[in-house]
């Protein structure tokens, strides 16, 4: 008798894990992308509305970078990023060789760069920023492309200063201008808690500076989301809040857009803004 419920117990144990096993164990990553020309600037500006430890809220992402601000392990806990690829494949950062990663140009005081890999491999920098719930966070990424290879650099607006700073510079053997502009939401904590959090952002008054000079307001989004088996399918949302665009994911998020559709958004303003940094 006691070796039958010994068994009978592992058998039950056994299926509660396999039933755990098989549940979401993080809230979808939605996007947002922009049609937009190649160029040479991409501003965009921010609005978290709802965060949770483990947060990436992504606010310019190009064809081979992102940059964007993360909530950590805490509230206290906050940065912002800038990673740009290698043009190489795997992701084993230690296995690029020396002529394939991306090198550093410049590196901001207080800036913290380091190799990534797992996604790919590349260049990260991260610099401690103590962003704010409802309050715009702004981002400007710049391209200069140098024969077969770009020089990509990242600018954050520091609210208390009233200033920008200057990040990073790091150049990758892209040798293109910015192009693929998008924005995204993402849950990288993944622990089977963070899939019940909501997290919430508005993006907008997005700008590029084509090649040619000219500037071109973001007004258009497409609504995609990524298809991991381990992620929460239907907690998902976007839409137009109040002149934003705006993503939604995680807890109990329901879905009124569809995934695929346009988005449109009036510019805020027929004029970029007028205090951005000079490349």
């Amino acid at each position: 008798m006691k070796l039958l419920t010994t068994s009978l117990t592992l058998v039950c144990l056994a299926s509660a894990f396999a039933g755990d096993a098989s549940a979401p164990r993080a809230a979808r990553s939605v996007h947002l992308s922009h049609p937009a020309p190649d160029g040479a600037l991409f501003y965009n500006e921010a609005i978290v509305d709802v965060s949770a430890n483990g947060s990436y809220f992504m606010v310019c992402g190009w064809n081979t970078g992102y940059f964007g601000i993360q909530q950590l392990g805490s509230e206290d806990k906050k940065v912002a990023i800038f990673s740009v690829w290698d043009q190489a494949k795997g992701d084993d950062p230690k296995a690029v060789p020396l002529e394939q990663r991306v090198e550093i140009l410049f590196q901001g005081e207080g800036v913290n760069v380091s190799r990534f890999g797992g996604e790919g491999t590349g260049g990260k920098s991260m610099l401690p920023f103590a962003w704010r719930i409802g309050e715009p966070v702004r981002c400007m990424v710049g391209a200069k492309v140098e024969g077969e290879k770009t020089a990509y650099t990242g600018w954050i607006f520091l609210p208390d200063k009233k200033e920008w700073k200057k990040l990073v510079t790091f150049r990758t053997r892209s040798g293109s201008a910015l192009r693929g502009y998008y924005s995204f939401v993402e849950d990288f904590r993944r622990d089977g808690r963070s899939v019940g959090e909501v997290r919430r952002a508005r993006f907008g008054n997005g700008w590029v500076k084509a090649t040619n000079g000219e500037w071109s307001p973001l007004t258009k989004a497409r609504f995609t989301a990524s298809s991991s088996k381990w992620e929460a399918k239907e907690t998902i949302n976007a839409g137009v809040d109040g002149g934003w665009f705006f993503l939604a994911t995680g807890g109990e998020t329901k879905r009124t857009a569809e995934l695929r559709s346009l988005l449109e958004c009036p510019a805020r303003s027929a004029k970029q803004p007028g205090d951005l940094p000079t490349p």
